[in-house]
């Protein structure tokens, strides 16, 4: 059955232009989506998203459930109004805190207990409850409760976990069925590193009729090569007219290795996280702007780039905001990093629907060898 909410528009080999449709607007992919834990981008405002041209953004199930609380944000209109935020939102399900938070969590088949990072309250999660919670925060895209595993799981975990994982997808996609209202409900692919488990996850997810699958569980701790050959394996075993999102990863080149394995979407608290250290992505590779060798560098910090940053300050006052713990440092650095992102995916959908992605694949390749050369080579 061909889709309705996703047109694939062309292919450049395995790499995909395509566009999802979402209750809040289209959403040309690929597309990377900064991250709003909390219903906030860190350091910037709704009209900073559009500044830098984000279609949609992410937001996450467990923090927006511990504060401020998805009936509060139901009685405020949902997510989009209690944030002022006009464009798509994809939350995701708290299946990531099960890996980051597993000192606060237990997990049995009815669903995960956790005790509150915030004042050790308990919590119970369930697949059913967690699509609610999506519900009342209006999420465009809701993702399923699943089990994200630390690299080094064994195998007899791995197995148990991926079919717990099955069970409760499919226990989500019945408290929500297919069509029931114009939120969007992904499936998540899981299976360690073990390629057998990932085919068999992938084989599973995909017979429940979801309106997108993610592949979760990668950048858990894992080599770059082995992240690249389990994508590159477990891609290809996602429908084709079905929007994929690959989850939580990661570096501007490990999100051009994305687009270059069929993946659509993509997130990653990456930018936000090093503009407030200093790191920063420009046409020329990384800038540390915290060097003392960008004192007196009265150039732009990329000339290339006409984000505001870049079309008003010097590489000597952002290294002076820095130095200075300024706050304003926090968001000129953020909207530059976001715009890198952003105008990243756009220019791999330019490259794809004009047939030349494998040279931009290879132009960033060289960008970052250090990357490239921890990588497979794909």
């Amino acid at each position: 059955m061909t889709s309705t909410v996703f047109t694939l528009l062309q292919t450049d080999g395995t790499a995909r232009a395509g566009l999802l449709q979402t209750a809040h607007g289209a959403v040309p992919t690929p597309v990377f989506m900064p991250v709003g834990t909390v219903g906030s981008v860190k350091c910037l405002a709704p009209d900073d998203l559009h500044a830098v041209g984000a279609p949609i953004i992410l937001g996450n199930t467990y923090h927006l459930y511990l504060r401020p609380g998805d009936a509060l944000v139901a009685r405020c209109g949902g997510l989009h109004n209690f944030a002022s935020w006009p464009g798509a939102a994809l939350t995701d399900s708290g299946g990531f805190q099960i890996f980051s938070l597993s000192s606060l969590r237990k997990i049995q088949e009815e669903g995960v207990e956790f005790r509150s990072h915030l004042d050790g309250s308990r919590h119970f999660f369930t697949p059913e409850n967690v699509v609610n919670i999506q519900r009342n925060l209006n999420a465009d895209i809701m993702m399923v409760l699943d089990e994200c595993l630390s690299y080094g799981t064994d195998y007899a975990c791995t197995e148990k976990s991926l079919a717990l994982t099955t069970r409760w997808a499919k226990r989500a996609r019945a408290a929500y069925p297919a069509g029931a209202a114009g939120n969007l409900l992904f499936g998540i692919v899981q299976g360690g590193f073990f390629k057998d488990l990932r085919s068999r996850s992938a084989e599973e997810i995909c017979t429940v009729d979801f309106d997108g699958f993610a592949v979760g569980g990668l950048s858990v701790g894992e080599s770059k090569a082995e992240m690249y050959e389990m994508l590159s394996h477990t891609a290809p075993l996602l429908p084709r007219d079905k929007p994929r999102y690959l989850m939580g990863v990661g570096t501007p080149l490990d999100i051009v290795h994305g687009i270059h394995a069929g993946m659509d979407m993509f997130d990653c608290v990456l930018p936000t996280r090093n503009a407030r250290n200093g790191t920063l992505y420009t046409s020329v590779g990384k800038i540390n702007i915290k060097r003392r060798e960008y004192a007196e560098d009265e150039s732009p910090l990329d000339p290339d780039c006409g984000c505001y940053t870049c079309r008003t300050f010097s590489r000597a006052y952002l290294r002076h905001l820095f130095a200075s713990r300024e706050m304003l440092s926090f968001r000129l650095n953020s909207l530059h990093n976001l715009t890198y992102y952003l105008r990243l995916t756009r220019e791999a959908r330019r490259a794809i629907l004009q047939n030349r992605f494998t040279a931009m694949l290879a132009r960033m390749k060289a960008l970052y060898p250090d990357e490239a050369r921890a990588g497979c080579g794909a």
